[in-house]
């Protein structure tokens, strides 16, 4: 018996969840039902309250016209109905005149000039709501009580009930059905979703979920999934061609490297040891300098802000590169247009996109390099022009993505890897800030780099 309890339990654990739809449509239904509840409550205590409310009105008139017309102790007073009415007058709480109905009875109630109070009639059938009036004579004032039947209240709120006792559960199970089904249409789109989100895969990242057209919830987590699968593909994208291109780049001065040492190792009384050296150590200075822009690159992909930011002053970094290629390059280097500007960031990555950028116009170049720096609306813009053949419009995009050389006479000979304007794009994007390559007022390119001001 203990395992049969225990499976019957393991079972249940197993039953999986009531779905959304049945919660949703479970939830609407109880909601409209315990409202549905309450407003009948009320309804039929708001109907009985207004019925027995006329009745005391109408007893109140009928007291009154009596009471004008004047009374007679122990004379009788005639009811049109005496199932529906009766009349007593009082002098005190003793009975002096009444209806035949009640002939013989004590005073049956002694309401208030402005109250109403139920009776029972021991001869007469159904409850009375009672209501007086003052009669004035001439041995002292009467009070005038009449009392109403009030049974077709109970009548009605009988009714009432009756009719709500039906209405509402038929307007549950319409709820209901009304309920599943809307929520039914609904989830069938997110199934859609689901099912085909199951079904891309890594290597199907231009599967696209299915978009209802109406612009409602669904509609635009539909959206806003596919520009997420549009994020991912890209990315995807982006790190296929990142790893190919790195591995190809990476091969290059490794190859030189073992290419040399082989020969040295056949041919040891041929090789020189000096050229040798010469060639391992410019490979490995190349080799060097492309594994530290891929490690900056992935350290940029991983943070998209600087984990540490200070206030910089970009004209200092400028000027400090300005003096360094002075002493490194026979080309001039113009630095008028160098005003003060701040922004907030890491000085180590600003001094990266200012190396990077006048080291792309120093392989450009003819006779001379300007740097600027200036502030306008809020935007601090870090400009290098140069006067050689520039980019033509339709490159410029092209040339800040990885591993792209446009001038086919700038190869890896040169020390060139095709990361250093892609860099100085990710710090810029890391900073809040935005590249654009154009023409140079001297002919050649125009390299702009906007940064929001501190």
């Amino acid at each position: 018996m203990a395992d049969r309890f225990r499976g019957l339990r393991t079972a249940a654990r197993r039953r999986p969840p009531a779905g959304i739809r049945a919660r949703v449509t479970a939830t609407a239904v109880a909601v409209v039902g315990i409202a549905s509840v309450l407003a009948a409550f009320a309804m039929v205590s708001f109907v009985g309250r207004s019925l027995t409310a006329q009745g005391a009105d109408q007893a109140t008139v009928r007291a009154e016209q009596i009471a004008d017309d004047g009374v007679r102790d122990g004379g009788p007073i005639v009811v049109a109905d005496p199932e529906e009415q009766f009349v007593q007058v009082l002098r005190g709480s003793t009975v002096v005149a009444s209806s035949a109905n009640v002939a013989g009875l004590p005073a049956l109630a002694i309401p208030g000039p402005d109250d109403a109070v139920g009776v029972r009639i021991p001869t007469v059938a159904g409850p009375f709501i009672a209501a007086s009036a003052v009669a004035v004579g001439v041995d002292g004032p009467r009070t005038v009580v009449v009392g109403l039947n009030i049974d077709d209240v109970d009548d009605a709120r009988h009714l009432i009930a009756l009719a709500l006792l039906v209405a509402v559960p038929v307007l549950l199970v319409v709820v209901g059905l009304v309920t599943w089904r809307m929520v039914g249409r609904t989830l069938r789109l997110v199934e859609a979703m689901r099912e085909e989100v199951e079904r891309i895969s890594s290597t199907e990242l231009d599967r696209r979920v299915p978009t209802p057209l109406r612009d409602d919830e669904v509609g635009r987590l539909a959206r806003t999934m596919n520009r997420m699968l549009d994020r991912l593909e890209r990315g995807q994208e982006r790190q296929r061609r990142f790893i190919s291109d790195a591995s190809h780049e990476l091969r290059s001065p490794v190859a030189a490297i073992r290419q040399h040492a082989e020969v040295a190792v056949e041919h040891p009384d041929t090789t020189n040891l000096e050229e040798l050296a010469g060639v391992v150590l410019a490979e490995d200075t190349r080799l060097q300098g492309l594994v530290d822009d891929l490690l900056l690159l992935a350290r940029l992909g991983e943070n998209l802000r600087p984990t540490r930011s200070e206030e910089v002053d970009l004209d200092d970094v400028v000027l400090a590169e300005a003096g360094r290629l002075r002493g490194t390059t026979p080309l001039a280097v113009d630095t008028r247009g160098v005003s003060t500007a701040r922004i907030l960031g890491r000085r180590a990555d600003l001094e990266r996109i200012v190396r990077n950028l006048t080291e792309n116009a120093l392989h450009h170049a003819r006779a001379r390099i300007w740097l600027g720096v200036g502030t306008s609306d809020g935007t601090v813009a870090l400009t290098v022009d140069d006067d050689g053949p520039g980019i033509p419009s339709a490159d410029r995009e092209r040339a800040l993505e990885r591993f792209v050389r446009l001038d086919g006479a700038r190869g890896r000979a040169t020390g060139g890897t095709g990361l250093g304007l892609s860099i100085v794009r990710e710090v810029a994007l890391a900073h809040g800030g935005v590249v654009v390559l154009g023409r140079s007022p001297q002919g050649g390119l125009r390299a702009e780099v906007r940064f929001p001001a501190s």
